[in-house]
Parts: C-alpha cells; structure tokens; sequence
C-alpha cells in the first residue's frame, strides 16, 4: 500500500545480506530525535482490519505498523529497506531464501517471535478459506496452489472445494531462529518486499482466535492496545513493556475515528489532534496560510485512479474505457478541486520509481473527438442508461468526481450520477465483493519499494486488489519474467512490456499522483514522515514540560 522508489538500487542482490541500521528520522540522540513522552492524538479513519494478514488499507495500516514489526523495515528518508527482526536475508539463487531472526523478541503475551511465527503468519494468510486480503503477497511461495480454493463456477453458488494442503511447502524451520523461504521462481526483490505489513508475524493465540485478535491485536512491536478497537470512536495504543527495540517517543497513541476527514480537521483546528496525515482538498490554502512551516508538503507517490468495473457487460470493450479516459482533462481538475497540486497520471508507474516513463498513456490527454469515435464504434452507451459514478463518503472526492462526470457528459452525452454513501470499510467490502455498478474511486500507494508493487496487485489474474477482473496472460507473463530476472535493471524492461498493455486495455482509468499534505499541532516537537510507510507516529515526539 505504501512505499517508495527513490531511483536507487534498494533491492538486495542474490547474495546480500541485508544490514542492520537504525530507522529514519534522525540519530539515537534525544536533542537530535526528540523527546520522549505525552499522549500524540492522531487523525484516522475507521480501518478494515487490525490483522497484518487482513489489513491492506491505508487506516488499517497506519495502526498495524505500531502494534507489530517484520523482517525488514524502510529507512525513513531513503526508502531503503533494513533489516528489522531479520539478523540476515540470504540466497544463493534468488530462489531459495535463509532467514535467520534476531533472538529475545516476543509478542505481547509472552510467545517468542520466531521461526515459527512467521511460518504461521504466511501460512495463515495463503491459506484459501481464511479469506485473507494479504494473500496475494505469498503468491510467489513455493506451494501457493495447494493452499489456495477456486470457485468452481467462478461466481458461486458452488462451493469452493477443500484446498489440498493447509501450510505452504515452500516454507521450512531450520531452528528456532532460521526458516528458508523456496520460491516458485527466482525473485531478486524478495527481501524487499517482505517489509511489507501483510509479512508481520502473528502469535499462535492470535491464529487460534483471528476475530479475537482483530479486536484485541496481540502485536510484537513497540505499541500494545489499550482495551480493544473502539469502532468508529477511536483506538488507543500505549507503549510495550515486552518491546525489546528502540522505543516508540509518545507514551501514548490515540488514533481519533472520523467519518469526514472535514469534522478531523475542525477537530485539528480546535486543538482535539496534533496530527492529521491528510487534508481536506478544499482546506489546503487556508492550512497554508494558517501553519505555516507545520504543514509538511513533499511530492507523492500515490496513485488515484477511477476503476472500470470489467465484470459488467458495459465495461468489457475496451474502446468504451478509453473513450471515457478520452473525455477527461485531468490538468483543469486538479487545478479546480485541487488548487494545482497533484500531477495529472499519463502511465501507471510512480514519477519516483527507477522505470517510469512519462506520457506512456496515449488516452489519458482529454480528446473529445476521439472519444466519440471510439464510443461509437464500440457501440455506443445504452440509451437511458447512467453512469454510476462511485468512491467512498467522507473524504472529500465529491467534488471532483462530479467534474469527472460532467466533462463525460458534456463530451460524450452520458448522463451520470454519484454513489457516494458507503463510509470506507464498507467501501472496500464493496469492492472486494465487485458489487460496483460503474466505475469507482480508488487510491494505490506502494507497499514495498520496488517497480512491481504498481502492477502484479492491482492487475494480475486474481490478484487481491484487482477490483477491476482485469485478466491478461501476456501481462502475468511479463511480471513473471521480471521477476525473475537477476537484476532491477534486467526486470525493467518486462515491467515496461506489461505497462504498455494496461495503457492500451485501460483496466482503470489514471488520474493522478498525489502530493503530501500533512499538518501539525504546535505540541509537536519532531515529525517524522517516512519515504515508504508515511507519517511515523512512533518516531514523532512531541514538545515536554
């Protein structure tokens, strides 16, 4: 979901060892990391999960990142990963991993963090009945098939056949402290990717109870719960007293619930927060003038998009897609909504990252004429019939999604309305369920920083996030030669390969790339913004008595 490419080579090499460094933010010193201590009051929206098998969205995340730790971790300005937990990462072959973990870690109630925790927590994710959003992420593990259940008529209502096996056999204990990762195919980016929180280890009692757990998270990170999640109100995370890793610098982290992102900044304004991660698009001049040097601003790395429903009859033509992306000008949106902020999108792939290309997407420059042959030649739209027009209440995509609509219409004389009423769990259960009835508003920001994580997840056959139904054999087939190359060089040429498919077939509709708009409260003493995982409530101290 997160993450950046900072155009270097962050991806370790078949035989590297990752290193162990401490995290971004500034050094270990307290003048220079700020002090520790107080209570930080964060802005949030409801997440989907707290389990890091389950989690996949951006609230969900923001608090699992707190609660438990991984392998590997990102350097904070870099992007770089680090290791974390993992005292080495190793392969002879790219294909076949050694882990060996750093010893005296636990979970929160007492379980070691070892081999086997990992083990399960991979297991429990792959495995095809839990229904895990993370599965995808193990893909690549020797075994994936066995574990995995088809549909046998691909939309119900027959039952889904017992997988063949319940753990992968691409996983193995060597000890309590090393476990060997076998591949289905080489991948040189492996111990990147596994900073990732869908890797997070999980205890044994926490697979024994998920719905338990999702409550009441068992983490082995540098904060615990306090109590349980409050649904729509709020959860409240203190330090670990079995964390043995840098501490966190608040003692206290209270993630507010809001179902606007507008009543967050209103609570912001009136002191009731100290930090929002994000702002209303109509509130940024104002948050500019008013704070100043408190509003962190960078150049983004996430992707909006609007996804085309392909399962619907509508939608399967490809010219009807690009005609809709025809009929957009992204340029005068962004300046309308947004006062010019983003980048408007012309291809799939993070200005940021080593192998985007610009101006790759012949159908994302506004071409009214074009779109109107391309309509008509795909048949036209049903007469009578709206545009139903989709994204989640209460993050301010209103208004820019009614100019989506009205530029349609006024180019293309389809008639449309907005779907905006589901807050974003339901939203997201929407989407994985493909009751979308037209097309609809999503966001991507990496998980991991490397090209691959902006197409094997949102479009490759099956994928998790593949809200689209998008399939393509010649594109699953370049992303498997890319990773299977030796190299990031040698792979970026495959993943071109595959993104030249999706500006053609248009499974989603690019929009643009974000920028960060973060603010502050004057009780903050350091932020820390990371390259990947974003705001670092963990890192940020705030100002001491």
């Amino acid at each position: 979901m997160r993450g950046k490419f900072l155009k270097v080579a962050v991806a370790a090499t078949a035989t590297a060892m990752l290193a162990t460094a401490c995290s971004g933010g500034g050094n270990d010193s307290d003048d220079a990391a700020g002090q520790a201590g107080g209570e930080l009051r964060v802005y949030a929206a409801e997440p989907a999960f707290l389990l890091p098998s389950a989690g996949d969205d951006e609230p969900s995340i923001y608090v699992i990142r707190q609660l438990y730790r991984g392998l590997v971790k990102y350097n904070a300005e870099t992007g770089a990963p680090e290791n974390d937990l993992a005292e080495s990462i190793t392969s002879d072959d790219q294909k076949t991993w050694t882990i060996k973990i750093k010893s005296g870690y636990t979970f929160d109630n007492g379980e070691p963090v070892n081999a086997d925790a990992f083990i399960r927590s991979w297991n429990y994710a792959a495995y095809g009945p839990n229904a895990q959003n993370n599965s995808y992420f193990m893909k690549r593990i020797a075994g994936i098939k066995d574990v995995s259940s088809e549909d046998p008529d691909g939309e119900g209502p027959k039952k889904a056949p017992e997988p063949k096996a319940k753990e992968l056999s691409g996983l193995k204990k060597v000890d309590d402290q090393t476990f060997t990762v076998e591949l289905s195919e080489p991948f040189s980016g492996f111990p990147t990717t596994v900073g990732y929180s869908g890797f997070f280890p999980m205890a044994q009692a926490c697979v024994d109870a998920a719905d338990k757990c999702n409550e009441t998270p068992i983490g082995n990170g540098p904060y615990k719960i306090e109590g349980s999640w409050q649904h729509n109100v709020a959860i409240n995370l203190v330090r670990s007293d079995t964390w043995k890793g840098e501490a966190g610098k608040p003692d206290k982290i209270t993630y507010r619930i809001f179902a606007d992102v507008d009543a967050g900044y209103a609570a912001f304004q009136a002191g009731e927060l100290d930090v929002m991660y994000t702002l209303p698009p109509a509130r940024y001049k104002e948050a500019k003038a008013t704070y100043g040097d408190r509003l962190y601003e960078q150049p983004g790395d996430n992707f909006t998009y609007v996804g085309m429903p392909i399962y619907m009859p509508e939608f399967k033509d490809k010219r009807v897609r690009q005609a809709l992306s025809l009929a957009i000008d992204r340029q005068s949106i962004i300046d309308a909504v947004f006062d010019g902020r983003f980048t408007p999108a012309t291809g799939y792939i993070a200005p940021s990252f080593q192998g985007a290309r610009e101006n790759v997407c012949t159908y994302c420059k506004k071409d009214v004429e074009k779109a109107k042959q391309l309509l008509q030649e795909a048949g036209g739209w049903p007469a009578g019939k709206k545009l139903q027009l989709w994204a989640n209440a209460g993050a301010g995509h209103d208004k820019w999604l009614q100019a989506v609509g009205d530029q349609i219409k006024a180019a293309l004389g389809i008639d449309y309305e907005l779907k905006v009423n589901l807050q974003f769990a339901e939203y997201l259960e929407t989407a994985d369920s493909k009751k979308f009835t037209g097309p609809f508003r999503l966001g991507w920001g990496p998980d991991y920083p490397y090209l691959e994580t902006y197409l094997g997840p949102l479009y490759s056959t099956g994928a998790d996030s593949n809200n689209s139904t998008f399939s393509n054999p010649e594109f699953d087939s370049l992303l498997q030669q890319g990773g299977s190359a030796k190299s990031i060089d040698e792979a970026i040429p495959f993943y071109q390969k595959a993104e030249d498919i999706l500006v053609e077939e248009l499974p989603v509709i690019p929009m643009w790339w974000g920028k960060v708009g973060a603010v502050y409260g004057e009780n903050v003493d350091k932020f820390v913004w990371n390259a990947v995982s974003d705001a670092d409530y963990g890192a940020t101290s705030l100002k001491q008595n």
